[in-house]
C-alpha cells in the first residue's frame, strides 16, 4: 500500500468564522487506487477524485497539488492525471502555472453569482417539465432520497447531506430524461458548490432539506409554477450567506474579482 499523500494542507474549521489557517499543522489527503473495474476512465477517475476533495473543502483553496504525487499515489501514469488538472482549471477549480506549480483556486464571488443565474434558470424550467413527465416510481425515488436527507440533518453529518442535496437535483434532471441539462449544471457550479459546503450549519442543512420537501410536494401536486418558485427560492438563499461566508474566511477569496 502506498504512502498517504501530503499535500500540506492547512488544516482550519470549516464552521464559518473559523477557518483561517494555521501555519504548523497539516493533513495528510489520502486518493483511492485507480480501479480497473470501473466503467470510468482513468483520467476520469482522477478528476472525480480531485473534483471531490476540493468541493468538499479536503482541499481547500490555495492548496498546492502535484501531478507527479497525485499519479503516484492513485496508481495512475501522468498523462491522464495532467488531462483531468486541465478539466478542473477549465471548471476554475484549479491553477496551473508551469514554472510555480499547480494550486486550488480561490473561490470567485463573480462566478457564484453568474452559476447562480445560470443553474436557477435552468431548474425552473427542469422542474416545470418534470410536473408533466415524472412517473409514480420517479416521485417515490425522490422520496426516498427526502428520508435520507432527513436522517442526515438530524444526524448532522454535512459531508452526506451535500452529496443527498446533488443527487436529488440530479435525479429530478435524470427522471425527467433531462439528463444534459444537470451535465452542464456541472460546468457552471464549482465556485457555488465551496460556498455551500463552507455554509452548511445545522440550520441551513434544515433549511435546504425543508425546501427540497416544498419542492417534492409541488412536483408531487403536479403543479409547474409552484415548481418553478420552489427551486428558484430554494436556490437563491445563497444569495443571503455569500457576504457572511466572504468576511469570515476572506482568505479563501479572490480580493479583486471584476
Amino acid at each position: 500500500m502506498s504512502k498517504p499523500l501530503d499535500f500540506g494542507i492547512v488544516a482550519g474549521d470549516l464552521s464559518i468564522g473559523r477557518a483561517e489557517m494555521k501555519q504548523d499543522e497539516t493533513i495528510c489527503m489520502p486518493l483511492p487506487r485507480i480501479s480497473q473495474f470501473e466503467d470510468q476512465t482513468v483520467a476520469d477517475q482522477v478528476f472525480e477524485a480531485m473534483r471531490l476533495r476540493i468541493h468538499n473543502l479536503t482541499l481547500p483553496p490555495l492548496t498546492k497539488i502535484s501531478e507527479a504525487e497525485v499519479a503516484a499515489q492513485m496508481g495512475a501514469s501522468r498523462q491522464p492525471v495532467r488531462e483531468a488538472f486541465k478539466r478542473l482549471a477549465k471548471l476554475g477549480l484549479l491553477v496551473i502555472r508551469p514554472q510555480s506549480g499547480t494550486t486550488v483556486s480561490l473561490i470567485s464571488e463573480k462566478a457564484v453569482v453568474e452559476s447562480l443565474y445560470i443553474r436557477t434558470a435552468l431548474e425552473e424550467q427542469v422542474n416545470r417539465t418534470a410536473c408533466t413527465v415524472l412517473s409514480d416510481a420517479g416521485l417515490n425515488k425522490l422520496s426516498g432520497l427526502l428520508d435520507q436527507q432527513q436522517v442526515a440533518v438530524e444526524k448532522q453529518e454535512r459531508a452526506l447531506f451535500h452529496g443527498l442535496d446533488d443527487r436529488f437535483h440530479r435525479e429530478i434532471c435524470g427522471l425527467s430524461g433531462l439528463g444534459y441539462v444537470w451535465d452542464l449544471i456541472q460546468e457552471h457550479k464549482a465556485h457555488m458548490d465551496r460556498i455551500r459546503m463552507i455554509s452548511l450549519s445545522p440550520s441551513w442543512q434544515k433549511q435546504a432539506f425543508e425546501d427540497h420537501v416544498a419542492v417534492f410536494e409541488a412536483l408531487k401536486a403536479r403543479d409547474p409554477d409552484a415548481a418553478a418558485q420552489a427551486i428558484a427560492a430554494h436556490l437563491t438563499t445563497i444569495n443571503r450567506h455569500i457576504e457572511r461566508v466572504k468576511a469570515a474566511n476572506h482568505s479563501w477569496f479572490l480580493e479583486r474579482d471584476i
